[in-house]
């Protein structure tokens, strides 16, 4: 018999990898419009949107839906699926091949699971995380983060010149004094990612949406990373009746506790001379 989780997994797999089909198809050919906040969106994202949320609604009727392009208000649901229909918009827009699907399921406003689909590169993430959670559906949950079915872990290299730390494009100002290379991939998931599978040291975004982290979170966790938020209120669990619309986490990923106090006074003093 199908457990819960085998069939959350299924169903994620499924549906990122269907819609993610569609998105290829429509990569290099759409045209943008800007939102109100300046970010990029497209028919595809739209397109995405409905039919994840269809695809949630039929399948889980009871869960609730928090979406980047549809409803921004956290229901008052014990399960809820937090959507990026289309991760890295401006990317796909300008045809550059880093974009994904990024699904979250929170239960009681925290992330247990997570998946992250990026069709241009064939890659696909999951994650499990019970957190403090224990009993029912949780004694079955499986354990671990995954990279197209392998597990996957942090590196634990030791640090070098010739390793990489990502930078989002509202944070470049801290590239120049660090011990590393830098590298920016213009999709927030994917930059704490590969934090998670072991590619780069770590990685900061100054402005992610809740939508951008909570399927990555969860990987992140699984896979033994450091999330280290930025300001102190803590992310999870959200709020019932909260409007999650315009609200920033910035956000350091780290590979090991170890090299956080390595590179957190770079980003610190960032913040400093950029709220200055």
């Amino acid at each position: 018999m199908t457990n819960f989780w085998d069939s959350i997994l299924s169903f994620a797999r499924v549906t990122v990898e269907r819609v993610g089909q569609q998105l290829l198809q429509d990569f290099g050919s759409v045209q943008a419009d800007e939102k109100d906040d300046g970010s990029l969106v497209t028919k595809s994202d739209n397109w995405a949107d409905a039919e994840i949320r269809s695809a949630i609604a039929s399948t889980f009727p009871s869960h609730g839906i928090l979406s980047e392009e549809g409803e921004h208000v956290f229901p008052d649901t014990e399960w809820c699926w937090v959507v990026d229909p289309l991760d890295a918009t401006t990317n796909f827009a300008r045809g550059i091949p880093i974009w994904g699907i990024s699904l979250g399921l929170l239960y009681r406003g925290t992330p247990v699971f997570g998946c992250v689909h990026l069709p241009p590169v064939n890659q696909s993430f999951h994650g499990f995380y019970a957190g403090d959670w224990a009993g029912g559906v949780f004694d079955n949950m499986p354990q671990g983060a995954f990279l197209n079915g392998q597990k996957i872990r942090p590196s634990a290299d030791k640090m070098s010149g010739n390793h990489f730390f990502n930078l989002c494009s509202r944070s470049v100002g801290i590239g120049p004094h660090l011990p590393s290379k830098v590298r920016m991939l213009g999709m927030a998931s994917y930059n704490f990612l590969t934090v998670a599978s072991g590619t780069v040291l770590g990685g900061v975004e100054a402005t992610p949406k809740i939508w951008d982290i909570a399927g990555s979170w969860v990987i992140v966790k699984a896979a033994g990373a450091v999330w280290l938020p930025l300001e102190s209120q803590a992310i999870f669990p959200l709020e019932v009746g909260k409007n999650y619309g315009r609200i920033s986490y910035p956000t350091l990923v780290m590979n090991r506790q170890e090299l956080v106090s390595v590179f957190l006074p770079f980003v610190e003093a960032w913040k400093k001379k950029k709220m200055g």
